[in-house]
């Protein structure tokens, strides 16, 4: 009886000396990286995926976590790999000894004791699964994570790294590649199966063994009505459905803005865009069906933008990246082209401003020379005597070019970079040939114009990176009266025959040669740009933009699904009259008259050019010499005075801010100054 007290004591010291070994070779446990590289992912504006990258070894490992997966997915995962998971502290002893039991009765290993603790050992280490040092190794890892971890990293850890078939790992990738969804929503059909596939992922794949998958999966739906998990007739249910047969393909939406964004910030893993997934999908489906029966060459590319946010929308580099003929891996959205007529626009806006033009002025559409520059018609046909709002709709050249000569090439060029536009220019100063695209701009280039003239004539900082709005001034490109008077005329353009009627304002053009097809539009919400032709720069023969471009603009403005608001009413100050009613110099574009003041034409000897004055309550001194009477007083091409016979006056209407005054004699002699008003 003695020496029972020193037998147990002998028990408890040996105990404890184990216990206490365990403890540090549990402790003493070199842990492998926990840290696995995850797929580059790029998200749209709601969270949706657009595309995500592969990693370094060519996996597809779509980071997740459990409050991102469906809780009767881990309910499942749970009940049928580890049920007491959340009671063990890594080994499942109960678990170990009724699967040794099991294979000492049938002679082969009937079910594993593998917690889900040694299972993310085994994956991190990807180590296999059938030798006892193996299994040892294991379990050690196991439990040293469960030291240092909580169970829901472990539990994180397995969703990330299991696999689940080829290059494929992470159920999140899973869920993707068989079902072509988030594992957040499973069903308990795809929840099964994506438990059965990592306990043998090459042979129960359902692209390669669709009859091995199913039977795995219903195993798993058997065992959880045994747990209670599954009800008899859900379980039933989930039986009859069908086990996918193919991989679907990750999305790969926006590939080349993607491209773009990865490598602008190579080290973000996640990257928020301003684009609409759904838009975004439907506008490739437009660009895809586009070139579908056309020349094998042909590319195109559309960008789709909110101009009262900036934020792009939909951005199609190309109708198929892959697609080398093509040259679909060229985003052809970044790519300087000719813009041809599309910035006929610009120059009637500006004509408006300075007081040169008005909608109704009538302009003359006849063979001129400007220097040695003989520009002609598209159609080589010549209207005569037209209103510059037919000369705008009918893209006349010669109109065009009239107005772009009074105003300067220079002009033209700062008000595109005040809408924040890089033009590539040829050597030398720009000529009159800017006018009908003798210049390159870029298809986003052309949005950030257009949007402009949609947002009031001021300057809208397009973005595509969520949260990223540029630090850039709203700069004013045209006044809102000219850039209301612009819009009001494009809605006059005659749509195509399919397409609603005066409710988005756009303007077509084709580059010289036929190398550039371009349609842009936009209505009170959006503004779309087009581009058709070959990213090679060859021509297109007999390609033009109101053939081609036009109707697949309109298509993009449908894929909207939005009921677009009606358009702006006119700015309080735009005048609104039919030529009749015009101020006399307005009636009559005369070209040489308008711009260059005339040996004794008028001469604006206060305010002067540059001059900075502040408001007073009676209105703006203006004091003039020379000319003939009346005069025709205008701000931003906003008449202030008609009929004007005195040189001195006060005038009222020009509110704070940049504003150029334009006095015209009544021999259309004119004058002006670029003053700013401070209230």
């Amino acid at each position: 009886m003695r020496a029972l007290p020193l037998i147990l004591a002998a028990v408890l010291f040996v105990a404890a000396a184990a216990r206490d070994g365990a403890d540090c070779w549990i402790a003493a446990t070199d842990l492998p990286p926990l840290m696995a590289e995850t797929s580059v992912e790029v998200l749209d504006r709601d969270g949706a995926l657009l595309r995500a990258y592969t990693v370094a070894d060519g996996r597809w490992r779509l980071a997740t976590s459990p409050d991102a997966v469906d809780p009767a997915y881990l309910a499942m995962l749970i009940a049928y790999e580890d049920r007491r998971f959340y009671r063990h502290v890594g080994i499942d002893a109960l678990a170990l000894l009724r699967a040794g039991g099991q294979a000492l009765r049938h002679g082969h290993v009937v079910a594993g004791g593998s917690t889900l603790s040694m299972q993310v050992a085994r994956l991190l280490e990807e180590s296999g699964t059938g030798r006892w040092a193996g299994k040892l190794r294991q379990m050690r890892v196991a439990l040293a994570l469960e030291r240092r971890l909580d169970k829901g990293r472990i539990l994180a850890l397995y969703l990330n790294r299991a696999p689940f078939g080829g290059n494929i790992e992470g159920v999140r990738a899973g869920a993707l590649a068989w079902f072509g969804k988030s594992p957040r929503r499973l069903t308990p059909a795809e929840a099964a199966l994506l438990i059965a596939l990592p306990q043998s992922p090459e042979r129960r794949r359902p692209d390669r063994d669709p009859a091995a998958a199913r039977a795995a999966r219903d195993r798993v739906l058997a065992r959880m009505v045994e747990a209670g998990v599954l009800g008899a007739a859900d379980a039933l249910a989930a039986g009859r459905a069908p086990v996918p047969t193919a991989r679907r393909p990750f999305p790969a939406l926006a590939p080349h803005l993607a491209d773009r964004a990865r490598a602008a910030d190579p080290l973000t893993p996640l990257h928020r865009l301003t684009l609409d997934a759904q838009l975004q999908s439907r506008i490739e489906g437009v660009a895809r069906q586009a070139v579908r029966g056309q020349d094998r060459h042909l590319s195109v590319a559309l960008v789709v933008a909110d101009h009262r946010s900036g934020e792009i929308l939909a951005h199609v580099g190309s109708p198929d990246f892959t697609d080398t003929a093509r040259l679909g891996y060229v985003d052809m959205t970044a790519a300087p082209r000719s813009p041809g007529s599309t910035l006929k626009p610009l120059v009637y806006g500006l004509a408006f401003a300075e007081g040169l033009a008005h909608p109704e002025t009538l302009i003359e559409d006849r063979p001129t020379a400007f220097g040695t520059y003989r520009p002609s018609n598209f159609d080589g046909r010549y209207r005569g005597t037209i209103a510059v709002r037919a000369a705008l709709q009918a893209s006349l050249n010669i109109p065009a070019v009239s107005l772009a000569e009074a105003l300067g090439p220079a002009r033209l060029i700062a008000h595109l970079r005040r809408a924040g536009v890089t033009p590539a220019l040829a050597d030398g100063p720009p000529g009159l040939a800017i006018a009908l695209g003798g210049l390159g701009l870029t298809l986003e280039d052309l949005t950030r114009l257009y949007a402009a003239l949609a947002n009031g004539g001021r300057a809208v900082p397009l973005h595509w990176r969520a949260g990223d709005v540029p630090a850039m001034p709203a700069a004013p490109v045209l006044p809102p009266e000219a850039a209301w008077q612009v819009a009001d005329i494009l809605r006059g353009v005659p749509a195509p025959a399919t397409a609603p009627q005066r409710r988005i304002a756009f303007k077509t053009g084709t580059s010289y040669g036929h190398r550039d097809t371009w349609a842009v539009g936009f209505d009170a919400e959006h503004v779309i740009t087009v581009w058709l032709g070959r990213a090679d720069g060859t021509p297109v023969p007999g390609a033009f933009g109101a053939d081609l471009a036009a109707p697949l603009l309109f298509e993009a403005f449908a894929r909207l699904k939005t009921t677009p608001a009606p358009p702006p009413p006119a700015p309080p100050g735009t005048l609104i009259a039919p030529n009749a009613a015009l101020p006399i110099p307005l009636r009559r574009f005369v070209r040489g008259g308008a711009m260059a003041p005339a040996t004794g034409g008028p001469h604006l000897n206060f305010p002067p050019d540059g001059a900075e004055l502040t408001l007073l309550g009676e209105g703006l001194a203006l004091k003039l010499e020379g000319g003939t009477p009346p005069f025709t007083v205008l701000a931003d091409g906003t008449p202030l005075a008609t009929g004007l016979r005195t040189r001195d006056a006060m005038l009222r209407g020009a509110g704070p801010g940049f504003v150029t005054l334009s006095v015209i004699d009544a021999a259309g002699r004119a004058t002006r100054a670029r003053i700013r008003v401070r209230p």
